[in-house]
C-alpha cells in the first residue's frame, strides 16, 4: 500500500512528517477547512500506524462511531473529508480500533482547543483572523538582541497569581489587565508562564500535557491567549512559555498507547516510563514523534508570537538512567547512559527553531553538568541559547539556610559559581520548584529573627542581581510570602497590609529598576570582560566584593556581607583613584534596614590592596549588600583590575586584561 502511494507521489507535508523534518505538521494533521471537488468541508487527519479502523465522532454526527471513517494515506496517517464547515467549539474525538479490536476514544493530538471537564474532547477552533498589532515589538527584538539587554523574568502560575473574590480564576484577558501594570511598575522585563499547554490534572501544574497545540481552556479560548501575548508586547514585556517534551501522562484520552500500541512513547518501559512521575517518555528515535514535538515548539512561536520557550526536565531526557535503579534502564549502543536519540532531537529542535526565529530564547532547565548546553550544535552543543544555573541555585539556597556561624565553612557555596559563570549562557532561577514540597518560601529559608529573615532576602537579591547571568524569580517572592505556594488559591496579597512586606516589595521594585538602568549589571553577562573579582577569600567574615563592567567601561562594585555583624573600617581594593559613592543598599531604612550608609563621597587612598593600587575604607552593615560607583576619577587610572584570588585561570586573566583596555 505505502509503496504504491510513494510511486504515485505522496504529499510533501506527509513525507516530511514521516521523515521527522516537518516543523509545521499542525498545518497538515488535525482538523482543517478544505475544499474538494468544489465542496467546502473539513479535512481530518491523524497518525495511528497500527490501528485497524478509525472513525471521527463528535457533535456533527451525534458521536456515532463507524459513520465517518478515515482511510490510510500512507505511513500510518489516516484521512477523511467531511462535507460542510464545522462551527467553532464543535467537539470531537477519534474512535480508533486497536489491533486487538478494542475501541479507543482519543482526543486529537493536533487540536487547537479542548473542552473543560471530564470528557476532554477536542474542540474545533479556527486560529486565523487575529489582528496582531505587535510589529513594533518584533522589530525591537531584532534591533536589541536579548543577550546584551536586561532580562528580569517573573515566573507565574496563571491560575494562582490572583483570583476573583469567589475563588474563580482570571481569564487570559483579565490576567493581562491585572498583571501587566504590575510587571511594569515592579521592573520586570519578561513573564514566564508555567505550562498553559492543555493538561488534565490541576496538581501537575501543567507539567503533564495532553494538548501540545492548545492553550488550556481554564482561562479562555485561544484568541484570548493571543490577546494576552499581544498586550504583553504592547507593554514591552516578553512572554516565555514552559514547554514539556520530556514526558506525558497516561490518561486514556491522550497520547498514551494511542492506537492500542506504543506510538508516541518508547515501547520498552525501561526507556518509555518515568515511574516516579507516573508518566511516559517520548520516543525520540521515531521521526513522526520528532515532527510532532518540533512542530509544537514552532507552533507557539509562530501562531502565538511567544518570545521564548523554557524546555522542562532536560536532564530526564538526556540520561537513560535518570531516576532509575540498576537494571531498570538500557544502555545506549556504546554502552553509555546518554540517550543519544534525545540528544539528536534537542539539537534538531534548536536548529529548526533558530532557522525560523533567530531572536527567540530557547532555555534549558538542565540540572547536571552536561557540557555545552547553550552552545551551537555545529560545535557539538545542544543548541540552546540559555541554561538555568541550577548549580548556583542549589549552592546559594544551601548557604542561605545555614546558621551564619557555619557560613565560613561553606564559603565556596558563595563563590564557586563565578568560576564557571561563563561556561554557559546562564539564567539564575529562584523558581516555583524551590517554594513547594516542604522546601519553604525564600524568606522562611532564612535563619535568624523576623528582621534578619527580611534582611537576608534583600542581601541575597542584591547579590543575585550583581552576579553574571539573567534573572528569574517566582511570584510572591517579591513581597516575601511566608507560606509555600499553593496552586489552589491566590498569593497572600493581604500581606501587603503589613509594613515590612510593603517595604520588601518596594525594595524589589527599586532593585529591579536599578538593574534595568545599570548596563554594567547585564550588558556583558557571558564573558569575563564584564566581571572581575576584588576579594573572594575572606571566608572568616563571609564577605566578598566584585566588579561588573559594561561595554563603555562603566562599572558597579558589589560588596556583600553575609553575617549578621556590622564590619567597621573594612577596606577593599578599587580600580581607580577617585571619589566613590554608595548608589544602592539593601540596608536602607526605607526597606526596613538599619540605615548604615557609606555616603556619596568615599575617598580612595593610595594603599594597595587586592591587586589594586587604590583602596577605600567602608562600613559594612549586617546581612547586607551595597553597590558602589566611582563618580569622579582624580587621575586617569590607578592600576589594573583586581587579580583573581582563586583558580588563576588563564582565560579569566585574559578576560580581565581586555576589560582593563576597555576601561582606559
Amino acid at each position: 500500500m505505502q509503496k504504491k502511494e510513494m510511486q504515485n507521489g505522496m504529499d510533501p507535508s506527509l513525507t516530511g512528517f514521516l521523515a521527522g523534518t516537518n516543523a509545521r505538521a499542525f498545518d497538515y494533521l488535525g482538523i482543517h477547512k478544505s475544499v474538494r471537488n468544489g465542496r467546502e468541508g473539513m479535512i481530518c487527519r491523524v497518525w495511528a500506524p497500527n490501528a485497524s479502523e478509525i472513525s471521527i465522532v463528535g457533535d456533527f454526527n451525534r458521536w456515532q462511531a463507524g459513520l465517518d471513517c478515515l482511510e490510510r494515506v500512507g505511513g500510518g496517517v489516516w484521512e477523511c473529508f467531511l462535507s460542510g464547515v464545522w462551527n467553532r467549539f464543535d467537539s470531537y474525538k477519534f474512535c480508533i480500533v486497536a489491533p486487538d479490536g478494542k475501541k479507543l476514544y482519543k482526543s486529537d493530538p493536533y487540536a487547537y482547543h479542548f473542552e473543560s471537564g471530564e470528557g476532554k474532547a477536542s474542540k474545533y477552533y479556527d486560529l486565523e483572523g487575529f489582528p496582531w498589532k505587535d510589529a513594533a515589538w518584533m522589530r525591537h527584538k531584532t534591533a536589541k538582541p536579548h543577550y546584551g539587554q536586561p532580562v528580569n523574568i517573573y515566573e507565574i502560575h496563571p491560575g494562582s497569581w490572583k483570583r476573583h473574590a469567589d475563588g474563580s480564576v482570571l481569564t487570559y484577558e483579565e490576567l493581562a489587565d491585572e498583571l501587566l501594570p504590575y510587571l511594569k511598575d515592579m521592573g520586570y522585563t519578561h513573564v514566564e508562564l508555567m505550562p498553559v499547554t492543555e493538561y488534565p490534572f490541576e496538581g501537575s501544574w501543567g507539567y503533564q500535557v495532553t494538548g501540545y497545540f492548545a492553550p488550556t481552556s481554564r482561562y479562555g479560548e485561544p484568541k484570548q491567549f493571543m490577546s494576552f501575548v499581544e498586550k504583553c508586547h504592547e507593554a514591552g514585556i516578553g512572554v516565555i512559555l514552559d514547554w514539556v517534551p520530556a514526558h506525558f501522562p497516561k490518561d486514556a484520552f491522550g497520547l498514551a498507547r494511542f492506537d492500542g500500541t506504543p506510538c508516541y512513547e518508547y515501547a520498552d518501559p525501561r526507556k518509555g516510563e518515568h515511574k516516579d512521575w507516573g508518566t511516559l517518555v517520548f520516543d525520540y528515535g521515531r521521526s513522526e514523534v520528532v515532527s510532532f514535538l518540533i512542530s509544537s515548539a514552532v507552533f507557539w512561536l509562530e501562531k502565538y508570537h511567544v518570545d521564548g520557550i523554557r524546555v522542562d526536565a532536560v536532564a530526564s531526557m538526556l540520561y537513560l538512567d535518570y531516576s532509575r535503579k540498576e537494571g531498570e534502564w538500557v544502555p545506549n549502543i556504546n554502552g553509555g547512559r546518554e540517550n543519544l536519540e534525545a540528544v539528536a532531537f534537542l539539537q534538531k529542535l534548536n536548529e529548526a527553531v533558530f532557522s525560523l526565529f533567530p531572536d527567540v530564547m530557547m532555555i534549558a532547565e538542565e540540572s547536571t553538568a552536561w557540557p555545552m548546553v547553550s552552545r551551537p550544535t555545529y560545535s557539538g552543543g545542544l543548541g540552546f541559547n540559555y541554561k538555568w544555573n541550577m548549580g548556583w541555585m542549589n549552592d546559594m539556597l544551601h548557604y542561605l539556610k545555614l546558621d551564619p556561624v557555619y557560613r565560613p565553612f561553606n564559603h565556596d557555596n558563595l563563590t564557586f559559581s563565578f568560576f564557571y559563570a561563563f561556561s554557559e549562557n546562564f539564567i539564575l532561577p529562584i523558581s516555583h520548584d524551590e517554594v513547594v514540597h516542604g522546601k519553604s518560601s525564600l524568606i522562611n529559608k532564612m535563619p535568624g529573627d523576623y528582621e534578619q529573615k527580611f534582611a537576608g532576602v534583600r542581601a541575597f537579591l542584591c547579590y543575585m542581581m550583581a552576579h553574571p547571568g539573567k534573572k528569574l524569580i517566582f511570584m510572591g517572592t517579591e513581597f516575601s510570602q511566608f507560606i509555600e505556594w499553593n496552586y489552589q488559591k491566590e498569593l497572600d496579597w493581604m500581606l501587603l497590609e503589613y509594613e515590612q512586606h510593603r517595604k520588601q516589595q518596594s525594595f524589589f521594585r527599586d532593585l529591579n529598576h536599578f538593574y534595568l538602568n545599570t548596563p554594567a549589571l547585564w550588558e556583558i553577562d557571558f564573558t569575563w570582560e564584564g566581571f572581575s573579582w576584588i576579594s573572594n577569600d575572606d571566608y572568616t567574615q563571609s564577605v566578598i566584593a566584585f566588579r561588573r563592567i559594561d561595554r563603555s567601561g562603566k562599572e558597579v562594585i558589589a560588596v556583600c556581607n553575609f553575617q549578621p555583624v556590622r564590619r567597621d573600617n573594612y577596606s577593599i581594593g578599587v580600580p581607580y583613584d577617585g571619589i566613590y559613592e554608595e548608589v544602592f543598599s539593601s540596608d536602607a531604612v526605607r526597606y526596613g534596614g538599619s540605615g548604615i550608609s557609606n555616603g556619596s563621597s568615599i575617598q580612595s587612598v593610595k594603599t594597595p590592596l587586592h591587586g589594586c593600587e587604590q583602596s577605600v575604607c567602608l562600613t559594612l552593615p549586617p546581612l547586607s549588600v551595597f553597590y558602589l560607583k566611582c563618580k569622579r576619577r582624580r587621575t586617569k587610572s590607578s592600576g589594573g583590575p583586581a587579580r583573581p584570588r582563586q583558580g588563576g585561570e588563564r582565560r579569566k586573566a585574559r578576560g580581565q586584561r581586555s576589560g582593563q583596555k576597555e576601561e582606559k
